[in-house]
């Protein structure tokens, strides 16, 4: 399995927090969960899998969501991008600590994402139980809160958005470039041409 950097941040972290996703397009809400990710690591690292557990490449293409996660690694302090050869949120945690080696790393997703990872069947038991011993959650609550039980609620690190997000989602991007409603405001500016030039054309 493969870490590879797409965009490095400066200086050497003690703690990462990684933010796996399909990125379809990235969004405002996806900005605001990595923002207040550092508000506890040193560095977040935007990731996207080569291959989706539970989906494929509709929509932007691969090497079009890269591109969007080089940028937004770019536009602020503390983010990084990279590309992982593994798909699942315990195998990505499992990369990142290869690259990283020192820092402590913890994962980060949305509270819907939290319940797929809780409830996912890794073929194996014990697997959430290992991944979440091994690596705080950071979880932002869009859509209410996600509670787990009592043994791992230490684990879990809330995120406090700065703002409430719950009707942004890159679904409802997608379909108002379709329909020609606007839509810029729901990306990050960083990024807002190159989603313009990957689903304009769809």
């Amino acid at each position: 399995m493969a870490f590879v950097f797409e965009s490095r941040a400066e200086g050497a972290p003690a703690r990462v927090a990684v933010f796996p996703g399909a990125w379809n397009p990235p969004t405002i809400a996806h900005l605001a969960i990595a923002r207040a990710a550092l508000k506890w690591a040193d560095e977040v690292v935007w990731v996207l899998p080569r291959v989706f557990p539970h989906k494929t490449f509709e929509g932007a293409t691969f090497d079009a969501r890269r591109g969007m996660l080089r940028e937004l690694a770019k536009s602020e302090p503390g983010f990084s991008a990279a590309v992982s050869d593994a798909n699942l949120h315990f195998q990505i945690a499992a990369e990142a600590r290869e690259a990283y080696r020192s820092s402590e790393i913890a994962l980060v997703c949305g509270r819907d994402a939290m319940e797929r990872i809780a409830t996912w069947d890794y073929e194996r038991p014990g697997v959430f139980e290992e991944m979440i011993t091994a690596h705080p959650i950071l979880v932002a609550g869009r859509g209410g809160e996600y509670r787990l039980e009592p043994r791992f609620e230490q684990r879990v690190i809330p995120l406090e958005l700065a703002g409430n997000f719950d009707h942004v989602s890159s679904t409802e991007i997608r379909e108002r470039i379709a329909r020609g409603d606007a839509w810029r405001h729901l990306v990050p500016e960083a990024i807002a041409d190159q989603v313009e030039a990957a689903y304009r054309a769809q």
